[in-house]
C-alpha cells in the first residue's frame, strides 16, 4: 500500500468561516518567484492539507502571523498601481481556506486594477474545487492562473517551474471554466524563467 502524503477533504469538509483566522504570515512585493513577471506575494495563514515535504510548513496553523489589516491592504493596492507590477499572488498555507479576507481583495483589484493578474497556488486539485463550497468557487472564479495540487514528495521535480512536484499543473482559469475541463498553461512560459 502507497504511503499517502497529505491529507484529503470530502468535498465541502474544510470551510474557510470555521478554519480561517484572518492571518497572513508574509507579504512581499516586487518578486519575480511567485508567477509570471514582477509581483506582489500574499502568504496566507492556515493549511489542512499538511504534504510531506511542504517548503513552507511553518504557514500550517490558522494561528500563525499576524492578522490581515485595511492597512496591509492599502499597502498591497499601491504597490499593485506599480505599472512594472504584472499582479497579485496567493500562496500559504491555503488560500482557499482565507476565502473571508481574499474574496474582498481580490474583488477590489478587479475593480480598481482590471489589468492585473491574479495568481493563487492551492492544494486542492481542480477536480475536487469543481465539488467544493460556494466561497471557494466564487474566489476562482476570480483567479487568472490557479497551480492546483497537493506537493507529492515522491514526485517532486526541482527543474519544475512554479511547481513542486509533477502532479500539480498551472491552469488557465478562465479559460478552463469556460470549456469545462482543465486547459494546462505550460509553453507560455519563456525558458528563461526555470
Amino acid at each position: 500500500m502507497e504511503e499517502k502524503n497529505w491529507n484529503t477533504p470530502k468535498p465541502c469538509e474544510w470551510k474557510s468561516e470555521e478554519l480561517s483566522q484572518g492571518r497572513v504570515i508574509d507579504y512581499k512585493a516586487f518578486n519575480f518567484v511567485d508567477g509570471e513577471g514582477v509581483r506582489n506575494s500574499l502568504y496566507v495563514s492556515g493549511c489542512m492539507f499538511h504534504c510531506k515535504g511542504c517548503y513552507n510548513a511553518a504557514t500550517w496553523s490558522f494561528k500563525a502571523g499576524q492578522p490581515y489589516t485595511q492597512e496591509l491592504e492599502e499597502q498591497i493596492m499601491a504597490d499593485l498601481a506599480q505599472p512594472y507590477v504584472q499582479g497579485l499572488t496567493l500562496l500559504g498555507g491555503e488560500p482557499f481556506l482565507n476565502t473571508g479576507f481574499l474574496l474582498p481583495l481580490i474583488k477590489r483589484v478587479r475593480r480598481e486594477l482590471p489589468e492585473k493578474d491574479i495568481w493563487s497556488w492551492t492544494g486542492y486539485t481542480w477536480e475536487e474545487m469543481m465539488q467544493e463550497t460556494p466561497d471557494k468557487l466564487e474566489m476562482l472564479s476570480l483567479i487568472d492562473i490557479l497551480v492546483d495540487g497537493r506537493f507529492d514528495i515522491t514526485k517532486k521535480n526541482l527543474m519544475l517551474q512554479f511547481r513542486g512536484s509533477s502532479n500539480q499543473r498551472i491552469i488557465d482559469v478562465q479559460k478552463s471554466l469556460k470549456a469545462g475541463e482543465v486547459i494546462h498553461i505550460i509553453a507560455h512560459f519563456s525558458s528563461n524563467k526555470l
